[in-house]
C-alpha cells in the first residue's frame, strides 16, 4: 500500500459556515435524516493527511441549495461557490470543487455555470438526484445539459431524499437505505430520458458506487425492450451507457459492492471517494482498508482508482505523490 499522499477524493463534502447559517435561518437542520456534522477546512486537511489523500474535490451535499425560492437558491449557490474558490486559493492542489447550481431555475443555473467555471475556475458541477418534484433527466433541464455538454463538463450526482419520501419511516435515516436506491433511480431516469445519449460529452460521476445500480443492471436493461421510447433513448444498448459512467467508492468499499461493480465497469471508471464528513473519519480509514483488502484489484487497478482516473478527469490537479 502506498502510504504517501496520492489519493484524490472525489466525494468529499464541505459545509461552509455561511451556507449553514443560511440553512438554519430557513429552519433546515438536517441532511438525509441526520444533523449536519462539524466541518472545517482544518479538519478536512487533517483527515486527508492521515489517510493519504492529496486532494479532495468538494461538493455541497443534500439538501443542496433550493428550498422553493429561486432567489434564495441563487444566493446559496453563489456564496457556496465563492467559499469553494476561496478554499482552493488558500490551499491550491489540496482542494478542488464541484459548483452548486440553483436548480430547478434554468436561467439562474446557466448564469452560475458561467460564473463558477469561467470566473471561479471550479472543477465541475454538482447536482442532486431530484429537484422540486422531478428527477434530473426531465426535459426541463435541456438547456443546462446542452451547456454542460458544450463545455465537456464533469457532473457529480449525489442522491437526496426520494420524491416518494422514505417508505421505512422517519425513524430510519434515508442515508442508510434510500440513497442507494435513489442513485439507481436517477441513473435509470437519465438513461431512459435519453440524456446520456443526447449529451455524450458530459462526464458523469455517481456517488456510492452507483448505489443499487450494479446489482440491478440486468433488470434495468429490460427497459429497452418494454419502454416505448427506449430505442431512441438508448440506441446503443443500456450497458454501453452504464459502462461509460464513473462511480465513486464512498461508503461502498467492500467486496459485496466491488464484485458487482467490477462486473459492470473496468477499474478506469471507478474513483476514490469517502463521503467525509457525513461519513466520519473512521469510515475514511475503512474505505482505504476496504480498497486494499479486496482481492479483485491489482496494484495497477488501485493506482487507477485512487488517483490516476481523477487526474485524467481533472488535469489541473495532477501532481506527484508526496
Amino acid at each position: 500500500m502506498n502510504t504517501g499522499l496520492c489519493r484524490v477524493d472525489v466525494h468529499h463534502h464541505f459545509i461552509p459556515g455561511e451556507y449553514l447559517t443560511e440553512l438554519k435561518r430557513a429552519g433546515i437542520t438536517e441532511s438525509l435524516g441526520r444533523s449536519f456534522p462539524e466541518w472545517s477546512v482544518e479538519k478536512s486537511l487533517a483527515v486527508m493527511d492521515a489517510n493519504g489523500i492529496q486532494t479532495a474535490i468538494t461538493s455541497i451535499s443534500s439538501p443542496g441549495v433550493y428550498f422553493g425560492d429561486s432567489k434564495f437558491a441563487k444566493k446559496l449557490a453563489r456564496l457556496s461557490n465563492e467559499a469553494s474558490a476561496k478554499m482552493i486559493s488558500n490551499h491550491p492542489l489540496r482542494f478542488g470543487a464541484f459548483a452548486s447550481l440553483p436548480l430547478p431555475d434554468i436561467a439562474f443555473s446557466l448564469e452560475e455555470i458561467s460564473h463558477a467555471l469561467d470566473i471561479l475556475h471550479l472543477d465541475g458541477i454538482a447536482v442532486l438526484s431530484n429537484h422540486e418534484g422531478a428527477y434530473i433527466g426531465d426535459n426541463h433541464y435541456t438547456e443546462v445539459y446542452a451547456e454542460l455538454n458544450k463545455r465537456n463538463a464533469v457532473v457529480y450526482v449525489h442522491p437526496t431524499e426520494p420524491l416518494s419520501g422514505n417508505p421505512l419511516g422517519k425513524e430510519i435515516p434515508s442515508f442508510l437505505m434510500e440513497v442507494a436506491f435513489e442513485t439507481a433511480r436517477v441513473i435509470f431516469n437519465l438513461l431512459y430520458k435519453g440524456v446520456l445519449e443526447k449529451y455524450p460529452n458530459i462526464r458523469w460521476i455517481f456517488a456510492h458506487a452507483g448505489g443499487a445500480l450494479p446489482y440491478l443492471t440486468w433488470r434495468i436493461s429490460l427497459g429497452q425492450f418494454v419502454l416505448p421510447d427506449a430505442g431512441e433513448a438508448v440506441p446503443r444498448g443500456v450497458h454501453y451507457y452504464l459502462k461509460r459512467l464513473y462511480y465513486d467508492t464512498g461508503l461502498s468499499a467492500n467486496p459485496y459492492v466491488f464484485r458487482t461493480l467490477r462486473e459492470l465497469v473496468e477499474p478506469e471508471q471507478i474513483l476514490f471517494g469517502t463521503d467525509y464528513p457525513f461519513a466520519p473519519e473512521i469510515l475514511t480509514a475503512e474505505t482505504v482498508k476496504g480498497l486494499h483488502s479486496y482481492d479483485g484489484f491489482s496494484e495497477r487497478d488501485l493506482k487507477h482508482i485512487e488517483y490516476e482516473n481523477a487526474h485524467n478527469l481533472f488535469p489541473r490537479l495532477k501532481q506527484p505523490c508526496k
